[in-house]
Order: structure tokens, then C-alpha cells, then sequence
């Protein structure tokens, strides 16, 4: 059966669809993963087949960060153009499958699905399309909303696609021949079924969802068997204490220096040894000393066990690799979900309050890192949560849903 999955973002939008596309690969199936040419390397590198969708997302994303006014129009202008490409290479890549998965955030999913009526999966590591009264959108800052939650969901799933309105009914117009979306839940009259990547012991299941929202566990991508650690990290780690992790992932983040200033200035005054992660466009490497080590990516299954503490930017991989690891974690969100996830982390009570990157200063994080690292109840729950987590195989669970759906 050939099983094409869809999805578009930054790394942590590939790689648990990597990971899932490895356990359908090992039922037998052949996967194809469709995203952004940058991603080809990996996606190859795990024995996956790629398709490439144009859209420079990212570079545009980047090239105009921290700009306003009539600059962040013609980012807009620029999305919706690349939208065209995108969904017509969306298109062909789904034409081959069997079965279609697709991350929401790859606009054409719900309505290639619609045209081609073969069995399809909506797949994301957090509960962004599952209406409930019991917490409003993770994609909004608010804690609760009391009677609103409910509505709240809904909102988001009629603004979300608002950008792209234009060229999706076009896309339906003139290549699909299907008149324009009334919405993007049902399909063929009954809910798409809905796969969420994260534990029920993190975020428990609404009990006001219906069957079609499917929690499976988290899908963790583990480094490839041949990879090697640099052999400096590897004594860095064995010649001290187990050092903090600072990394805000894939986060186009304005002012990169001043971030390091804080990171750096923030492990002095608790006192900690440090890992950078640079990420893109992010910390940068910039007056450390030999108590700080700088790199720009690792995979997080093998360092995050071997320190102290993780800082991060809440994004759901991040938040549940270091659960996995077992670490006490500091979020420091920038948009979206990572609120969500900072506050859930908290209220588990595995890290301190979350710090937003608009109030990250560096007595702030000195405190809650020094909180990580001493507080024996974080540290606790940190490792009960974590045993936990290790116990679920939320890979096999998906590929047994998606497969009984299917045959």
C-alpha cells in the first residue's frame, strides 16, 4: 500500500511524521513524505521516499523577520503566491497513495482527501481541531475561557485557513472541480478522523470528544543507528556537572545576541555549565567560555538524558522529548501553542511557570534554572512522568488505528 503523508513547517513539523512513516514503513507499507526540499536530506536519510513541495516559507519567514506595516503585507502577498505551488505539488505527490496523512498546516490535505475519496488521516502533536468545553484553543493564550472553550475551537478552525482562502478555491475551482469548502471537519459527511502525537498522561483525553479524535502517544524520532556524537561534546559533557540545555529549536527569533546575553549571563548566576543549540537564526556562539559548550543541533534522544535541565521554546516535540528524558524544563514561548504547552508543563509540574521570550530576562531564567535544578518535587515528577512516557508506543498505536481504518 503506498501511504503519502503531507506536511509543511519548520523541522519539528517533519519530524514525528518522519518517525510515523518509519513504523507504517515497518508494517510493510511504502511512504512517501511530501514536504519543503530542505527536508529531503533527512527525510532520505531515514529510508523514506520525498516529494518536494515549492513555497519558500521559511526563507521568507526569516528574510522579514521583526518587520511591520506594509513589509509584513507583502509577506502575506508572498504566502498566498507560494500557496499556488504549493497545493498543485500537494496534488500530484497524493495521487499516487492509497492512504493520505496530512499535518493540517499543509493547506491542500482536507480537500486533495475530498477529490480523491480514499481513506485520510489529519495528524498534529497538539489539540488544535477537536472542539471541547474543557480548555479553550491551544493555539490561544488563554488559560480557560469558561463558556466559550468550546466556540474558541471553532474560531480557530474558520481563521486558520483565512490566508489562504483565495488560492484553495481556486485550487478546488480549476484543478479539483469541486465547489468551494464548507469547512474542513467533515468529509463525506462524517468528522475526519483526527491523530493527536502526544500522551494522554500530558494533556488527558476531553471527554467530550467524540471517536473521530484519536490520542496515539507521542511519535519520537530517534537519531539514525549510525550517528556519531562530536567526540568535544562527548568530553564536555564527561569533564563537569551535567550541563543545562538552552535551545529555542527552529524559532526565527529576533535579537539572537541579546537571547545569548540572557542565556549566558542567566547559567553564571545559577551557577550552571551550559549547551547552546543555535538553531536558525537564534543563540549564537558569541563570548562563551569553557564552561558553555555551542552547537547547532543534536538529536535530543541522546543528550537530553545527560543534563540537568532543558530551557526551550515549548514546541510540542521539544516538550515531549524532555519529558521522555525525564528533565526538569523551562519554557520560554514565542507564539502559538507554546503557551500551551508551558502551561500544561507547569501545571504537571515538571518545570516552573513559563517565562514568554517578551519577558525573558536573565535573572528570570536564573531563577527558575536554579529552581530545575534543586527543586527535588520537579525533579520527581519529572522522572514519574517520564517512565510513563517510555511505556507508550504512540507510533504503533497510530499504525494500528490508521491500518484498521483502512483494511
Amino acid at each position: 500500500m503506498k501511504i503519502c503523508i503531507l506536511t509543511i513547517g519548520t523541522r519539528g513539523d517533519v519530524q514525528p511524521y518522519i518517525a510515523l512513516g518509519l513504523g507504517l514503513k515497518a508494517a510493510g507499507h511504502e511512504v512517501t513524505i511530501a514536504t519543503l526540499g530542505e527536508f529531503k536530506p533527512l527525510v532520505n536519510e531515514y529510508g523514506l521516499f520525498h516529494d518536494s513541495l515549492r513555497g519558500d516559507f521559511l526563507k521568507v519567514a526569516q528574510s522579514t523577520l521583526g518587520q511591520t506595516g506594509g513589509n509584513q503585507l507583502k509577506r502575506i502577498r508572498q504566502y498566498v503566491e507560494m500557496a499556488k505551488d504549493t497545493l498543485a505539488d500537494e496534488w500530484a505527490s497524493a495521487q499516487k497513495a492509497d492512504v493520505l496523512i496530512y499535518n493540517p498546516a499543509a493547506i491542500g490535505g482536507f480537500h486533495i482527501a475530498e477529490k480523491l475519496n480514499i481513506p485520510t488521516f489529519a495528524a498534529f502533536p497538539a489539540p488544535l481541531y477537536s472542539p471541547t468545553r474543557e480548555f479553550p484553543n491551544p493555539f490561544l493564550p488563554f488559560r480557560h475561557l469558561g463558556l466559550f472553550n468550546k466556540l474558541s475551537h471553532k474560531i480557530f478552525a474558520k481563521m486558520g485557513p483565512t490566508m489562504y482562502r483565495t488560492p484553495i478555491k481556486q485550487f478546488r475551482q480549476d484543478v479539483l472541480g469541486l465547489p468551494p469548502a464548507k469547512g474542513e471537519n467533515l468529509l463525506r459527511g462524517q468528522p475526519i478522523t483526527k491523530l493527536y502525537a502526544y500522551s494522554e498522561a500530558v494533556v488527558p483525553r476531553p471527554a467530550d470528544w467524540d471517536e473521530s479524535s484519536v490520542v496515539t502517544g507521542y511519535w519520537f524520532l530517534d537519531a539514525p543507528a549510525n550517528w556519531q556524537p562530536d567526540p568535544e561534546l562527548v568530553r564536555f559533557l564527561q569533564e563537569g556537572s551535567a550541563p543545562v540545555y538552552i535551545g529555542f529549536g527552529s524559532m526565527f527569533m529576533g535579537g539572537g545576541k541579546r537571547k545569548t546575553e540572557i542565556a549566558l549571563e542567566a547559567l553564571r548566576v545559577a551557577g550552571q555549565r551550559g549547551i547552546l543549540a543555535t538553531g536558525w537564526g537564534g543563540l549564537t556562539g558569541d563570548n562563551t567560555s569553557k564552561e558553555i559548550f555551542v552547537l547547532d543541533s543534536v538529536p535530543h534522544d541522546w543528550l537530553f538524558p545527560k543534563v540537568a535541565a532543558i530551557v526551550h521554546h515549548g514546541g510540542a516535540g521539544t516538550t515531549g522529548a524532555a519529558l521522555r528524558a525525564s528533565k526538569p524544563q523551562i519554557i520560554c514561548p514565542f507564539v502559538g501553542d507554546q503557551f500551551f504547552w508551558g502551561r500544561r508543563m507547569a501545571d504537571l509540574g515538571v518545570s516552573p511557570r513559563p517565562i514568554p521570550q517578551i519577558k525573558l530576562t536573565a535573572e528570570r531564567l536564573a531563577e527558575a534554572i536554579i529552581d530545575a535544578v534543586t527543586n527535588t518535587n520537579l525533579q520527581q515528577r519529572a522522572l514519574s512522568i517520564g517512565d510513563t512516557i517510555r511505556a507508550e508506543n504512540g507510533i504503533e498505536c497510530a499504525v494500528k488505528h490508521i491500518l484498521s481504518n483502512v483494511y
